[in-house]
């Protein structure tokens, strides 16, 4: 075992002179700037290759894809718009149709009841000039009987009047005497 550590140890003072003779980092060691510029361009031109043979023309293609998608959906958006300014206007004069069609339809109907409030009215203003009519030949046939009944009770009062006062007059004088009186 005193072997091996001593192994260990000589492996490790040979590795600390190693290190004494570098004088730093290696990527900082002009004598290796060369092969290192080297494989940076190798390093260089194998990613601008990959990128402009493999990944560039994908994330073309899907550039190209989006925009594409993105112009077809912008034009169906104005063709939508479109129909639906369309439908609106189709809804706009449907309306004003409808409108119209309902005044039409309130005219008529406003029209018909008048028709029929008109012949209420005929109907009623001729009833009325019947009744009138009719009363006013009641009335007529009334004053003719009660004048006659007038002179009749004053041509019988008369005759009584004059044959309880004892007089003896004709009865065509009574008439003709309650006739004048009558007339005024």
């Amino acid at each position: 075992m005193a072997t091996e550590a001593t192994e260990a140890a000589h492996g490790a003072a040979e590795a600390a002179g190693h290190a004494a003779e570098a004088p730093g980092m290696p990527q900082l060691d002009f004598s290796t700037f060369p092969n290192q510029i080297f494989w940076l361009v190798v390093t260089l031109v194998v990613i601008y290759l990959v990128l402009s043979k493999v990944a560039l023309p994908r994330i073309a293609s899907v550039l190209a894809e989006r925009q594409g998608t993105i112009t077809n959906d912008l034009a169906a958006a104005e063709d939508l718009k479109a129909k639906a300014a369309e439908a609106e206007e189709a809804y706009n004069k449907a309306l004003a149709d409808a409108r119209v069609e309902a005044g039409k339809i309130a005219a008529e109907a406003k029209a018909e009841m008048q028709a029929e409030v008109d012949a209420a009215i005929k109907k009623a203003d001729a009833e009325i000039a019947a009744r009138t009519a009719e009363s006013e030949a009641r009335i007529t046939e009334i004053r003719e009987g009660a004048a006659a009944a007038v002179k009749e009770v004053a041509t019988d009062t008369a005759k009584e009047v004059v044959a309880a006062l004892g007089i003896d007059v004709d009865a065509k004088a009574i008439n003709a005497a309650v006739a004048a009186r009558a007339k005024g």
